[in-house]
């Protein structure tokens, strides 16, 4: 899942980038209202947004969000300093998921984060996961349907290769050793040679086109797809 952090104070972006990432999120962050909106908001899969920004607040970013049919649905938990009732009624009113005031402790964002998400996609998905796509820049996997589109077309691909590369987009810039993608794709199976993985590795490879090279070999350690 894809996160976008917003708030002015830089330490605590960073801080908040560096134990989502850890958790497995894709995280980018932008401090201000303004920046954000140049982000292309609907590859995000929640948005983390302070409320206390600058010229535009967190409360406004919202409102516009929204307002914008692509965006609408994308679930926010605001970040803030205020919480006395009225804004926190503020922050629910304009949509918000969730509502955080700092201080708070770093565990109780993830949970929370985790719970909105688990919540909101369980919602949308009617418990399924038929909506969600996994890409990087062009190339699109699609969980429900079972299809990888490169530039918008569907590329042939048997049920391995789908759970490789599906693993390698759920953690980009995780390092899975053989023994480790065997356990998560080859699950049936009683017995398969880690010989297995390299062939399907370089048949993905090659499926993908310019992003085979995404695909990096970590030499006595495994694979990872680099983002």
């Amino acid at each position: 899942m894809k996160i976008l952090v917003v708030d002015d104070e830089e330490d605590l972006c960073e801080i908040l980038q560096f134990n989502l990432e850890t958790e497995g999120y894709e995280t980018d962050v932008a401090y201000s209202a303004e920046e954000a909106l140049q982000h292309h908001l609907t590859d995000y899969d929640l948005l983390l947004l302070d409320v206390m920004m600058g010229e535009m607040s967190g409360f406004k970013m919202a409102k516009i969000v929204r307002a914008n049919p692509e965006t609408a649905n994308i679930p926010i938990i605001f970040l803030t300093a205020k919480d006395t009732e009225n804004d926190v009624l503020t922050g629910f009113n304009v949509g918000a998921d969730d509502y955080i005031s700092k201080p708070f402790s770093l565990k109780e964002v993830l949970a929370r984060v985790k719970a909105v998400l688990r919540r909101h996609y369980g919602r949308e998905n009617h418990g399924s996961t038929e909506n969600i796509v996994l890409s990087h820049e062009r190339l699109q996997l699609h969980v429900g349907n079972k299809k990888v589109l490169l530039d918008g077309k569907e590329i042939p691909f048997t049920k391995k290769e789908f759970e490789i590369l599906k693993l390698f987009l759920e953690n980009k810039n995780r390092v899975f050793s053989r023994d480790e993608i065997l356990s998560h794709v080859w699950t049936d199976e009683v017995c398969v040679l880690d010989r297995t993985v390299d062939v399907n590795i370089t048949r993905l490879r090659k499926k993908i086109g310019p992003y085979g090279k995404n695909i990096v070999t970590r030499l006595g350690y495994g694979y990872t797809f680099e983002a």
